[in-house]
């Protein structure tokens, strides 16, 4: 590559003037239209609907999924195929990230470049980096996360000016060549707009430090959402409990997370490179109770075949029998065997086997209620609250409420191949005060729910209506309204949603209202409006 090539790939870029997309187009004109001209169309759209979500950059609540849906507009307006965001705390740490494309495999190469490589010398020299090919760009074809991932078309631009605040990476491309111009521009401007939001997530990581960053660097704490005073709680009795051998009893509410307390259980383990076996009593029939936890040999019953059970699966590693309360009264009694002597045998066999396990259990009844109904055996009972943790419900950490409907958004858009969307700070407030009584579960099926009735939509974030369209007027009523009272219905649920996501600023909510803040105080009482109005 010719020497004055890479200086020119740096030169200052021009903002070009694109054609609008929002006049209406005849479908006669859709179908004289090529490939090429819808995909312009597509690219044009994806731009302005990112240059729409930058206007938003200082009125976000919370800033992470704003980040999120922002990496993955600018994928697509500069026609990219892996993105990679990183902003720095004031010593220079890595104080947030996300990505979009990459495999956890990938993502760790990726971080390598944050010291040596594209990216360090991004970072370094201030510059905006771009290259049709960095195996071919004498700059970058030593570096060895180069070589190794044989790394072509690539941009990366740093983020604020000195100190540098973090860094957007750009890597592949939809066609081969350089970026284009236009894609350069949208991800040197995308980069410039970030730097005050991430001097705000500086700030908020050292306001409210995370009360579990100590326990996360001594455990494996991966999958788990919030920091409520009630969760630290329970976590913190991990690294003293988890290493152990003894029976472990997790009670609570149905949909705290008791069977992902007993995976962290597992992993923190000394088992943890041994089989997690896990077992919902509550569905097994009484009379395939017996063959699905101790196995069965041919001739133990009709159609029988010699099978291992979950017991003997278990060997060496955890196994976690949910709904323990419901096992049935004759396998309670093999169980204690099993636990006095680790020796059990196949249903129709006598041949007696040895299983290596450790055993957690969970339930959301009351055994000791249930000894004293003759339900459960006490023996048993005892064997299984050696060590007893008890999560709590999510009316007791409602803290982290917010952090769980965001993470259930996100997972759930992905997961069922939604459009990326995000929660309104109106619904993330109506959760925070709703009783939940299937918990987390419950909460997570909600947050599924809301999204699919605001793609339906085609909505641009889950609105309070989404999550509850139960409520009078979420969904408008039947009986028919006069034209009158049907604008009145609508302006009153129009301000109210505004109020409530810029959290009653009555100047930032005439503003998006692009009405006069008089006037917004004129309608909050014409129509009765108060803060804690349900």
């Amino acid at each position: 590559m010719p020497g004055d090539r890479s200086a020119a790939l740096n030169e200052p870029l021009k903002p070009t003037r694109l054609p609008s997309v929002d006049a209406p187009v005849g479908r006669e004109r859709l179908e004289t239209r090529g490939p090429a001209d819808l995909q312009t169309m597509a690219r044009i759209k994806a731009e302005r609907d990112l240059y729409k979500r930058l206007l938003d950059l200082g009125h976000v609540a919370d800033p992470e999924p704003f980040l999120k849906e922002a990496l993955r507009l600018i994928v697509e307006v500069a026609g990219a195929h892996q993105a990679y965001l990183e902003i720095y705390g004031n010593d220079h740490e890595r104080a947030w990230w996300t990505s979009h494309g990459f495999s956890d495999s990938e993502l760790d190469e990726v971080r390598l470049c944050i010291s040596r490589g594209i990216i360090a010398k991004a970072v370094a020299s201030g510059e905006v980096l771009v290259t049709p090919s960095a195996m071919l760009d004498p700059r970058f074809s030593e570096f060895d996360s180069v070589k190794n991932r044989r790394i072509q078309a690539v941009m990366c631009a740093p983020i604020g000016g000195e100190p540098v605040r973090g860094v957007l990476y750009l890597q592949g491309r939809e066609h081969p060549g350089l970026y284009t111009e236009e894609e350069r521009y949208s991800g040197r401007i995308f980069a410039a707009q970030l730097a005050p939001l991430a001097n705000l997530l500086i700030r908020a990581n050292q306001s409210t430090p995370d009360p579990l960053r100590g326990l996360r660097q001594r455990i494996d704490l991966e999958g788990v959402i919030g920091s409520s005073p009630g969760l630290v709680r329970v976590l913190e009795q991990l690294p003293t409990l988890a290493p152990l051998d003894a029976n472990v009893l997790l009670t609570g509410e149905t949909g705290t997370g008791k069977s992902q307390l007993a995976r962290l259980i597992h992993r923190n383990s000394t088992r943890r490179d041994g089989p997690f076996i896990e077992v919902n009593c509550g569905v097994l029939r009484e009379s395939l109770a017996e063959s699905e936890l101790f196995g069965t040999v041919p001739g133990a019953f009709t159609d029988a075949i010699d099978r291992a059970g979950k017991i003997e699966a278990a060997h060496g590693g955890t196994l976690f029998l949910d709904e323990i309360g419901d096992l049935p009264l004759d396998c309670q009694v093999k169980l204690l065997q099993v636990l006095q002597s680790h020796e059990f045998s196949r249903l129709g066999s006598t041949e007696v086997r040895v299983s290596d396990f450790r055993l957690v259990t969970a339930t959301n009844v009351d055994l000791k209620q249930a000894v004293k109904d003759k339900r459960f055996r006490e023996d048993l009972y005892f064997r299984l609250d050696v060590l007893h943790i008890r999560m709590p419900s999510l009316a007791e950490r409602r803290e982290d409420i917010a952090a769980l409907t965001a993470f259930f958004c996100d997972q759930h858009c992905r997961s069922n191949r939604l459009p990326a969307l995000q929660m309104s700070r109106g619904a993330v407030l109506a959760a925070e005060l709703a009783e939940w009584p299937g918990n987390v579960r419950d909460l997570s099926h909600a947050v599924l729910k809301a999204i699919v009735r605001a793609a339906q939509e085609s909505a641009t974030q889950v609105e309070r209506r989404h999550l509850f369209p139960d409520e009078p007027g979420a969904a408008g009523e039947s009986v028919e309204l006069t034209f009158q009272e049907a604008t009145r219905r609508f302006q009153a649920g129009l301000l109210r949603e505004a109020l409530e996501n810029n959290d009653w600023n009555i100047t930032e909510t005439a503003r998006r209202l692009d009405v006069a803040r008089s006037h917004v105080h004129n309608l909050i009482k014409a129509f009765g409006l108060s803060k804690n109005h349900e």
